[in-house]
């Protein structure tokens, strides 16, 4: 009778059943539940852009360049979103623009009614004009081309500025017409007070003569 042959054991085998044994160690360690408080907590903070109390009319992407004088040269002053925002309370319209990335401020002033945009010569989608701009932390007057993606948004975006000019315009010329109806009003009161300040004394200068002349009558017999 022939011997039996020795079964030969799978090559890693061995291997294998340590593997197993180790990663069913592992799970039973990382399925412990346990809870690992972070060390550093991160509280909410309120960010403040300063457009709280305004009304968004414009709201539009742009490219923003201004005038050097010094180089006699247009440079770029920022690719982002241009904005007209009206003040809930007082009703001021400013312009402010951001760039996209670091939403630095690269315009901001008050659209006042000597606010006159101009196209710019060689392109119907860009525009000029001149302002009184703070994005610099001081009153500086600059001059400012911007260029739009479309017509279409060159064109809203300057006959908005002409429209709030001109209705600022008017509400000053009627302004002045309401001072100077009031002035005419105070020169007339005035000039009643003066006249009846002189009747008044000219009638107490009457008076006074006529008790002198009665005074100075002979009483008759």
């Amino acid at each position: 009778m022939a011997d039996k042959e020795p079964v030969a054991e799978r090559p890693g085998a061995a291997e294998e059943e340590e593997d197993a044994s180790a990663a069913a160690a592992a799970g039973e360690e990382e399925d412990t539940g346990a809870q690992v408080a972070p060390i550093v907590r991160l509280e909410e903070v309120a960010v403040t852009t300063g457009e709280e109390d305004e009304d968004v009319l414009l709201d539009m992407k742009a490219k923003l360049y201004r005038f050097d004088k010094d180089g006699n040269q247009w440079k770029e002053r920022g690719t982002g979103t241009v904005k007209l925002l009206k003040h809930k309370e007082t009703s001021k319209v400013r312009l402010v623009m951001r760039q996209a990335k670091t939403l630095k401020i690269c315009a901001n002033h008050l659209v006042v009614s000597s606010t006159k945009m101009q196209e710019h010569a060689g392109s119907d989608k860009s525009c000029v004009w001149h302002a009184v701009d703070f994005a610099d932390g001081e009153l500086k007057e600059e001059m400012f081309a911007i260029r739009f993606g479309s017509v279409e948004n060159c064109k809203k975006f300057k006959d908005l500025i002409d429209e709030i000019a001109e209705s600022l315009t008017k509400n000053e010329g009627k302004e002045n017409e309401d001072s100077s109806s009031t002035a005419g009003l105070l020169e007339k009161l005035s000039v009643s007070e003066s006249k009846s300040e002189e009747s008044v004394k000219a009638e107490s200068t009457e008076s006074g003569k006529e008790a002198e002349s009665k005074a100075g009558a002979t009483p008759s017999e």
